[in-house]
């Protein structure tokens, strides 16, 4: 039987973790007492019809009995139970949004400041961070890309890295991107903008990536971003970073910077970090024209 304990920041998606493991199979209960788990395991693996998987949900709401945990945790490994720990994080910007959207109190915000409640949380969370063997953090993620996620680890039993790479194309006339880690400028390369065939087309145009891949530049810089990627990947992941944020620059984000951010993306999911790529200004220039 195994045993997902998913936890993590309020607001960062733990509902939506277990609604997608309830639909791969997995009995869930959320807000499970502390106290209970180990009856709970018992019981679960003892059941007749059993539950060969199940997840249960523990966070903040626990309150006081969250200092029980660890000691419920040396319980389940003396009795061998396979249990992986899934937290899940988000940035403090992203939850406040979260909270304000939905119009929710914190649960340790009482009357005070959202803000304030999020980093008593993250304090008091801490230690179930560090012992969680595997971290999502949702700040750039959509609800499906999360599932994807979530089915690389406990459907499809793929590797996962705890970090998340999102490779972003924008365009430097509308300013650069305000949560980008690293930011690359392919303004050096040439400009299919000028060339009235290609003008109205994108990055995710055949013509374009034919032209903009058929430089000699292209491919050196490709090679030595790759490289460097791979050299920084896997030391962001040792500092227990997260979420990335690599953004490629061009002037309008429409035709150099989508196709080098799609082959930079395309060569990120070929390993086993999670990756996705966004487009922010590839339409902005045809909006402006109307």
């Amino acid at each position: 039987m195994k045993i997902v304990i998913v936890t993590g920041m309020s607001g960062a998606g733990k509902s939506t973790a277990l609604n997608v493991l309830e639909d791969e199979g997995y009995y869930c209960v959320d807000n499970m007492p502390i106290s209970l788990i180990i009856k709970f395991a018992d019981l679960a693996a003892s059941q007749e019809e059993g539950y060969s998987d199940i997840a249960l949900g523990i966070d903040i709401r626990s309150g006081n009995a969250l200092n029980e945990l660890d000691e419920v945790l040396q319980k389940l490994e003396a009795r061998r139970y396979n249990y992986k720990i899934l937290f899940l994080d988000s940035s403090d910007d992203v939850l406040v949004k979260r909270y304000k959207e939905t119009r929710r109190t914190h649960p340790l915000a009482k009357d005070d400041r959202v803000d304030k409640g999020i980093n008593l949380e993250r304090e008091q969370m801490t230690f179930l961070k560090e012992r969680a063997d595997y971290i999502i953090d949702t700040s750039q993620l959509l609800t499906r890309e999360l599932k994807q996620e979530l089915e690389k680890i406990f459907v499809k039993d793929t590797g996962y890295s705890n970090l998340f790479v999102t490779v972003l194309s924008f365009g430097f006339k509308y300013g650069i991107p305000v949560d980008a880690d690293i930011v690359f400028d392919v303004r050096f390369l040439p400009n299919p903008y000028y060339i009235d065939d290609l003008k109205s087309l994108t990055g995710n145009d055949k013509a374009i990536q034919d032209y903009v891949m058929g430089f000699d530049e292209t491919k050196e810089f490709l090679n030595k971003v790759e490289d460097l990627i791979k050299f920084l990947l896997p030391n962001y992941v040792k500092e227990g970073k997260n979420s990335l944020v690599i953004a490629i620059g061009c002037t309008g984000g429409k035709h150099r910077s989508v196709t080098l951010a799609n082959a930079i993306a395309d060569a990120i999911q070929q390993t086993e970090y999670g990756c996705k790529v966004e487009h922010r200004d590839i339409e902005k220039d045809s909006r402006r024209k109307r």
